[in-house]
């Protein structure tokens, strides 16, 4: 397999896999949040040691409704090649989680179907497309025959070990990084049949470079496509790339969102698509308790802090801030005080974040410090409090409902009984805590001191 491996603290590689300098002290600009969106997915790659078991009600749309549908519910059904067989069993996948059951069928079928499909991370997608690929290969052909695009250099190494462990007992199948610094020599061509890259890169190595060619690649694979258009220029290249490909070659396109850009992207690259959906799942505040505090200032926030810190360290809490700066100022003032804090902040490496992510659920710290980037999508059981230091504003100041909701939905889980508190510090953030109540229809006490009392029956 030809791999590369790009290492340096102080640096982390862009888009493309390009080394930059990352600059500490810089508060987040708007293209920078949405960067965070590939560390993000590959921080939720690095912490998921096993599938998250969803909810979620899975919606089937079909192409040809007159086909017949169906789902399967274990990997023998699937009449997979031995060799991948067993390389599914060694990865310990027993039985198809929920979109695996839905898309695997669809992917496999006689004739190749196209598929647009929305799965959050951790549900076992990536593992879907690559038995999808996998299962597509001619070994005794060596030309790249399946194509898969990520977002990011480190996305797509993740990626690689997966098909590196799936391919595990069929060693004929050689796969090759379409990533910046995997140089070749010019007129080279390549005879792995799976190559996996960035967007760019794969574009230069199908046309410029002519390392690929384009009209032999029976499967093509667009992954986090929602990560994919927030950076700039990804999407025209990938539509690029889809044009060189035959009218037969099968597209699967996989997204943990769909907002209104994601469809668009999504429909052009995706002809005639099947199309799998998560049908949201409301999330519910019932189970949460939640509490204001009046202060005048962060100083006072920090105090307000301090005295209820004793009963909200019994459990674990995460406690959220608005800005990076705020969140590194809040972490140092409580080491200070003497508590133990973690902080997760966006200028860490993803590597250090999955460090501290495991050190909070491995309860060696039992608070921990974050701003709203940093804490998407992670679910550590056993948070019960949440603390936002300061409320959650979308860019024009505005309550961010959404958020509030997320990071609440912190605590409460799985039907146990949660709790929330905010930090309000002026006329505004009351305004803005006003408007949330009326948002959910909820009602937020002012906390007293005799309801310290009450969170620590809570705790226990």
């Amino acid at each position: 397999l030809s791999t590369l491996h790009l290492k340096d603290e102080k640096t982390k590689p862009d888009a493309n896999g390009a080394v930059v300098k990352a600059d500490d002290n810089v508060e987040k600009t708007e293209d920078e949040e949405k960067e965070d969106r590939a560390a993000q997915s590959l921080l939720n790659k690095l912490i998921r040691s096993n599938l998250v078991d969803t909810t979620n009600q899975v919606e089937v749309l079909q192409r040809d409704p007159t086909s017949p549908l169906y789902s399967v519910k274990s990997f023998e059904e699937l009449r997979l090649k031995p060799q991948l067989l067993q390389g599914v069993y060694a990865m310990g996948f027993n039985r198809p989680s929920k979109i695996q059951e839905n898309a695997l069928p669809m992917m496999l079928a006689e004739p190749p179907q196209n598929l647009i499909a929305q799965s959050q991370s951790g549900t076992g997608k990536t593992a879907a497309f690559v038995l999808a690929m996998l299962s597509r290969v001619e070994p005794g052909n060596k030309h790249p025959q399946c194509l898969c695009l990520s977002p990011t250099y480190e996305l797509a190494l993740q990626t690689g070990k997966v098909i590196e462990q799936m391919g595990n007992f069929y060693p004929e199948l050689k796969l090759a990084y379409a990533v910046r610094g995997n140089k070749l020599e010019r007129g080279q061509k390549i005879s792995e049949q799976i190559v996996i890259g960035t967007p760019g890169t794969v574009l230069d190595w199908c046309s410029k470079l002519k390392f690929i060619d384009p009209k032999k690649i029976k499967v093509f694979v667009l992954d986090e496509a929602d990560v994919m258009i927030a950076t700039q220029g990804h999407q025209d290249q990938s539509i690029r790339i889809q044009r060189m490909l035959p009218r037969d070659c099968q597209m699967l396109l996989f997204s943990a969102t769909f907002e209104d850009s994601v469809w668009k992207f999504a429909q052009k690259v995706v002809p005639d698509p099947n199309i799998i959906k998560l049908k949201r799942e409301e999330e519910t505040l019932d189970t949460i308790k939640q509490y204001y505090v009046l202060c005048n200032n962060r100083d006072e926030k920090f105090r307000a802090l301090c005295n209820i810190y004793g009963a909200i360290t019994i459990a674990q809490a995460m406690i959220f801030c608005h800005t990076r700066k705020t969140a590194g100022w809040l972490a140092a003032e409580l080491s200070r005080e003497g508590h133990q804090v973690a902080l997760l902040s966006g200028e860490m490496m993803v590597e250090q974040r999955a460090a501290v992510i495991e050190r909070f659920r491995e309860g060696k710290e039992k608070v921990l410090v974050t701003t709203n980037v940093c804490a998407r999508g992670i679910d550590v059981e056993q948070v019960s409090v949440v603390i936002n230091f300061d409320l959650p504003v979308d860019k024009d100041g505005n309550p961010d409902n959404e958020t509030y909701l997320h990071r609440i939905g912190r605590t409460g889980r799985f039907g146990k009984r949660g709790l929330a508190i905010n930090m309000v510090d002026s006329k505004h953030s009351m305004n803005i805590l006003n408007r949330i109540q009326e948002h959910f229809n909820k009602k937020i006490n002012k906390l007293d001191t005799d309801d310290l009392d009450e969170i620590e029956k809570i705790n226990n």
